[in-house]
């Protein structure tokens, strides 16, 4: 029988044995402090302090016994959680607190993830059905903290198993790093990011392109099976001291070949189509890697009047004007609004830490107030200015429906770009939740998720780009000022044609992920049976799959009116996510008020219900 002392003891003895081999010193002396605490051999904090008599005495070290106590508590839950296993690594890579043990972001863990990618590269170039050949790979990172190292072991590891890697010279956005997979026709990239995360939180992000993987997968992000076969290569490394190490021999590219990602998302903009540029915008890289590079690209199309948030304007791996560093949080546009309605502008742009999501506000005219606008609705308006795009640049050659493509976005996201599509001639597909899905549908020509993630030149990045995204937002912008119209009006067209479709989320945090399999769990085994007073039509468990879509972990509801609620646990975080849409029908440019309200009131019925069925 197992008691408690020999638990701890297992655990200081694991926790040891990793210490003893953490190349990294500040993690090793972290985790031994972590040890020391958990056995209750931490700081005394100075005893019961001077003065008092012997009641007192003796009721201050009663106290500082129970602290002591309780901190040691605390820390063998930190510790125990710290080696729970191994991070695992799926279609997300890997992503996790900064710290030392198995379960967190550090040098140790990353060195074997690297080594494992190598192994798995090696493989597959030796099973080429022509010949065998040196596989390549570029690296890149953000600014979070430990980024540049885990970047620069992953680079020194590469070289010394014997694949050629190229590193960029900087931290910079992930859209880089996906469009250099590409253009260096790489068969891997890592990004070392935790995009949108807390501070604490670091990650790493895989690539395949290549000869690794099948053509429309090609610079995008890792999906099954690569991600099991990369797991399985990862956990056959050996011990640490195995891992090698190359003190040279990796090519860190210049600057020339990051000016040619500006260049080449530069020359998206269309100025013979959409000439106008007069457009003050106020900018925020939310703390990240993206301003330099954004207000590049937008000046290089014609957009100089750029405000960068001075407070956000430079990397900081502590975030310290944000709660949490993503452009959905509530308050994190604060600054940005601020510096719009003070200086005037015309559009808010933000971008998340990495610069691979784009967030869009403005003024609008109906209320008077500055608002975001819903990832939903950049997502239409980019979708019908693609198709407009294209309709005004094609030739005989190609360019426009004519010449095929498909409009693509994941199942939470709105309906809306399928009514688009169809109207202007392209097919429609639905995907999983995820870039990795998006980008991999063969003939895109534009893609989106709700989360703010746009793809606007699959030709160039297959993946999300805030920074294109962003500049195709403002090019939208000034057209429609150019108009004596706003992005509130393009939206109104858009509601006319295809009905109002309107979009809320509502998102359950949990501290014990076991919740969300229980809380799923109950909504199979007892589906609501209507929204918002309509009748359920449809429930469909994602998990089983289709032709259409692989197994995922969700539930569809279709009511009888249209309405759809969609709930799923997060990818990348403890949440419970449910994401709900209803269609209105507009009776003309007179009921765009009153549909609005409608929608409103119909949205708040669903929600309640999903608040009912979810015990809240």
């Amino acid at each position: 029988m197992t008691t408690h002392d020999d638990a701890l003891e297992s655990l200081l003895d694991t926790a040891e044995r990793w210490a003893a081999e953490d190349p990294d010193p500040a993690t090793a002396a972290a985790l031994r402090r972590l040890m020391a605490r958990a056995s209750g051999a931490g700081d005394d904090g100075g005893g019961a302090g001077s003065g008092g008599g012997g009641d007192d005495d003796g009721g201050a070290d009663a106290s500082d016994a129970d602290g002591v106590a309780a901190e040691a508590a605390a820390a063998r839950r930190e510790l125990a959680d710290a080696f729970d296993g191994t991070l695992e690594f799926g279609t997300a890579g890997l992503r996790a607190a900064l710290g030392p043990g198995s379960n967190r972001m550090n040098r140790v863990v990353v060195r074997r993830a690297a080594a494992g990618l190598a192994a798995f590269l090696l493989e597959a170039a030796t099973k080429d059905p022509s010949n065998t050949y040196m596989p390549r790979a570029v690296v890149g990172y953000d600014a979070r903290w430990n980024s540049d190292v885990f970047a620069a072991e992953t680079a020194a590891i590469f070289t010394a198993a014997g694949i050629d890697t190229f590193l960029l010279p900087a931290a910079l956005p992930t859209p880089i790093l996906a469009y250099a997979v590409r253009a260096l026709d790489a068969e891997a990239g890592v990004m070392v990011t935790a995009s949108h995360n807390p501070p604490a939180d670091n990650g790493y992000k895989v690539y395949l392109g290549g000869r690794a993987v099948e053509e429309s997968g090609r610079g995008a992000q890792i999906v099954a099976p690569y991600d099991s076969l990369i797991a399985a290569k990862i956990a056959a490394v050996g011990p640490l001291s195995s891992i090698a190490l190359a003190e040279s021999g990796w090519h860190v590219l210049d600057a020339h070949f990051v000016s040619g990602y500006g260049t080449a998302i530069g020359a998206l903009a269309a100025p013979a189509a959409f000439p106008a540029r007069k457009l003050k915008i106020v900018l925020t890289p939310m703390h990240g890697v993206g301003g330099e590079t954004a207000t590049d690209v937008l000046a290089a199309a014609g957009f100089a009047d750029v405000t960068l948030v001075t407070e956000q304007a430079e990397p900081d791996p502590e975030f310290p004007t944000v709660s949490f560093p993503n452009p959905e949080e509530p308050g994190a546009l604060d600054l940005a609004l601020a510096a719009a309605a003070s200086l005037g502008a015309d559009l808010v742009l933000a971008n998340d830490p990495d610069a691979d999501r784009a967030a869009a506000a403005a003024l609008d005219p109906s209320t008077g107030e500055w608002r975001m606008l819903r990832g939903d609705e950049v997502g239409a308006l980019l979708g019908a200015h693609v198709a407009a795009r294209r309709a005004m640049l094609a030739t005989d050659g190609g360019g426009g429906p004519a010449a095929g493509g498909v409009f693509a976005n994941s199942i939470v996201s709105s309906r809306l770009l399928s009514r688009i599509a169809a109207a202007q001639g392209y097919r429609h597909e639905q995907t999983l939740t995820g870039f990795k899905w998006i980008s991999r549908v063969p003939g895109l020509v534009y893609g989106y998720e709700e989360a703010l993630g746009y793809c606007v030149a699959p030709e160039l990045v297959r993946d999300k780009d805030g920074i294109s995204a962003g500049l195709l937002i403002a090019e939208m912008a000034a057209a429609a000022k150019a108009a004596g119209r706003t992005l509130f009006d393009t939206l109104d067209d858009l509601s006319l044609e295809h009905g109002m479709h309107a979009s809320d989320q509502l998102s359950v945090r949990v501290d014990n992920l076991a919740l969300l399999g229980t809380m799923m769990a109950a909504l199979r085994q007892s589906p609501p049976s209507s929204f918002g007073g309509s009748a359920v039509e449809v429930f469909t468990d994602l998990a089983a799959g289709s032709e259409q879509l692989p197994p995922t972990d969700g539930l569809l509801f279709l009511t009888e009116d249209g309405s759809r609620v969609i709930i799923r646990p997060s990818g990348t975080e403890p949440k419970l996510k449910c994401y709900l849409e209803v269609i209105i029908d507009v009776g003309g440019r007179t009921d765009l008020n009153a549909a609005r309200t409608r929608a409103r009131t119909a949205l708040d019925a669903v929600l309640a219900d999903v608040r009912t069925a979810l015990g809240l």
